[in-house]
């Protein structure tokens, strides 16, 4: 069906209200074609996409039709009574969302539990599990850009959708071809608003988690500087971060308040150094010890700290992520391990993170990219190990499972009290860093994507990994590659014997070239950008005298590295 034809079916429904029908009729030919030209997709997270009127848009048609093809899949699969919780963040249009969302499903005779307000996302997660629901949405597009929305919906286990559910919720949804399929009509009686009661639950979890009460104690005047970039952050983490006994917390003012258009950044993302600026600049001012930033949604975090030369230094997620699982297994180590623990991380993570659960000789798992497959596998495990924590690249890490998604609310609860206790070692978190790295080995990693536009974009994006696929490189930066892990095939070849095996890991379009000197290049489309990413991982040995001019020849290695694929 063209865009006018799909407009016109719009335009003919009772369910279309009068200011969306004005809007339609005003759209020029290429606004109409825009919005109309395919339905918005609903992929195995759920939606995304730019707000608006249209079958392509985010609004509260698509979000109703999504919500009816949930719910019916929710109904089909559950006996009894069924119950969903609905939380939003602080994006434009996002609680409008939620509540046409919360409507829909009570229409449909499912019990919400609706949060009153904006709340970060790990507490959605939370919340499923603590209030045993059959499932659960948020509405948020993340950190995209402001005039991104989004929905992601999660199953029982508070993890978002995976088989067969995944693919499951995306037929129904399918088959909702009208919107006239959509029941919007509200049943108040099975709506109840949810706010304080959960948020002590969840805090109390999150406190539960921490492993060093004496050096928070001994470090309770620690310079901590927060900025939540307009989002839900601002709700729960300056709050739990008193609670636990930190008293000298410094909230970014000019980012504080919950703003959808995010007015002080270009993109509200902490892996950007941007969207970092104003809280390296209250960090300066005050000397403070510790900085750290959420995104809209508060599941990802960026932390910066001072360097051997007394200056601020972002930390990549890698980096970040390093030294909470070193901090974890470091503090599980004094307790007392049971032998059943492990760590998890994706595939296209920092392998230092494997290096050091070797050493403290504890299980690593590898899942494929996104938090739904590390909690999967953490619910494959549940009664035979124990999951002490993981996360990936892009600034997402999980403390406990108790939350199946990655938390920012509690990743700064540890990453607050790691560095009181690296200071009540008479270190910073920064030597601690680089004490890591004089034990393992300097890795360095670094990504770079290739935006693909439009069709003729992910047209490209196909025929480049074809190309690396049919025709791999034969030696990267001057080392020969010895392996090719190819996961969409389910194979590991050796590139010398031209044996292979195969891979326990589910398949995904994901390619990694691994070289005799450990380094190793992985390259995957993007699941939710118009995206080729590449991710590099390079490492020196573990003796290195001078911390920049070591790290300063990965960098080089990664420039070659680039060269050598063409980018």
């Amino acid at each position: 069906m063209n865009a006018q034809l799909k407009a016109e079916e719009w335009l003919r429904s009772a369910s279309l209200d009068e200011e969306s029908r004005q809007e339609i009729t005003r759209m020029a030919e290429s606004d109409l074609e825009e919005a109309f030209y395919k339905n918005l997709e609903f992929g195995t997270g759920g939606l995304r996409g730019i707000m608006g009127v249209g079958s392509n848009r985010i609004n509260k048609y698509t979000i109703g039709m999504a919500t009816q093809g949930f719910a019916n899949y929710l109904k089909e699969s559950n006996q009894g009574k069924i119950s969903v919780a609905v939380a939003h963040d602080s994006r434009n249009n996002s609680k409008a969302l939620a509540k046409i969302t919360a409507e829909v499903f009570s229409a449909n005779g499912i019990n919400v539990y609706l949060f009153e307000d904006l709340r970060p996302t790990p507490e959605l997660s939370f919340a499923i599990r603590h209030l045993k629901c059959a499932g659960g949405v948020v509405l948020t597009a993340s950190h995209n850009p402001r005039e991104y929305n989004g929905y992601k919906a999660y199953w029982s286990d508070g993890a978002q959708l995976i088989t067969p559910h995944d693919t499951n919720v995306i037929d129904h949804v399918n088959e909702i071809s009208s919107l006239d399929d959509v029941d919007f009509s509200p049943n108040p009686d099975l709506i109840e608003l949810v706010g304080e009661r959960l948020d002590q639950a969840y805090l109390e979890m999150i406190k539960g988690l921490t492993l060093s009460s004496k050096s928070i104690k001994n470090q309770k005047d620690l310079k901590i500087v927060f900025s939540p970039i307009h989002g839900t952050g601002i709700t729960l983490i300056p709050r739990v971060l008193n609670e636990l006994g930190f008293e000298n917390v410094h909230i970014v003012e000019e980012q504080s308040n919950p703003d959808g258009n995010f007015p002080t950044v270009v993109y509200p993302n902490p892996e950007e150094e941007e969207a970092m600026t104003l809280a390296l600049q209250k960090a300066k001012e005050i000397n403070a010890d510790l900085v750290m930033a959420t995104d809209p949604d508060s599941d990802r975090v960026g932390i910066a700290l001072k360097n051997s030369k007394g200056e601020y230094q972002l930390l990549n997620g890698n980096q970040t992520g390093v030294l909470i699982v070193y901090y974890l297994l470091k503090k599980w180590e004094e307790a007392g391990f049971n032998g059943d623990e492990f760590i998890v991380k994706t595939i296209v993570t920092t392998e230092l993170i494997k290096d050091i659960a070797d050493d403290f000789k504890i299980n690593c798992y590898d899942t494929l990219t996104g938090f739904k497959h590390i909690a999967a596998l953490i619910a494959k495990l549940e009664g035979k190990e124990t999951f002490i924590g993981g996360g990936e690249e892009s600034y997402g890490y999980m403390i406990g499972d108790k939350v199946r998604d990655k938390d920012a609310v509690a990743s700064c609860v540890i990453i607050a009290e790691m560095t009181a206790w690296a200071i009540d070692q008479g270190k910073s978190l920064f030597d601690i860093l680089l004490d890591i790295y004089q034990k393992y080995g300097l890795y360095h990693e670094a990504l770079k994507s290739v935006v693909k536009k439009g069709m003729s974009g992910a047209e490209e994006i196909q025929e480049m990994m074809k190309q690396f696929r049919e025709n791999p490189p034969k030696n990267l930066a001057g080392s020969e590659v010895k392996s090719i892990v190819d996961y969409q095939l389910g194979v590991k070849r050796n590139m010398r014997s031209g044996s292979s095996e195969n891979l326990t890991i589910p398949q995904s379009n994901v390619l990694q070239y691994e070289t005799q000197d450990g380094t190793k290049v992985s390259v995957r489309p993007s699941g939710t950008e118009p995206k080729i990413k590449f991710y590099f991982s390079v490492k020196s040995d573990t003796e290195w005298s001078d911390y920049d001019s070591a790290l300063e020849k990965l960098k080089n290695k990664v420039h070659k590295l680039l060269v050598d694929l063409g980018l």
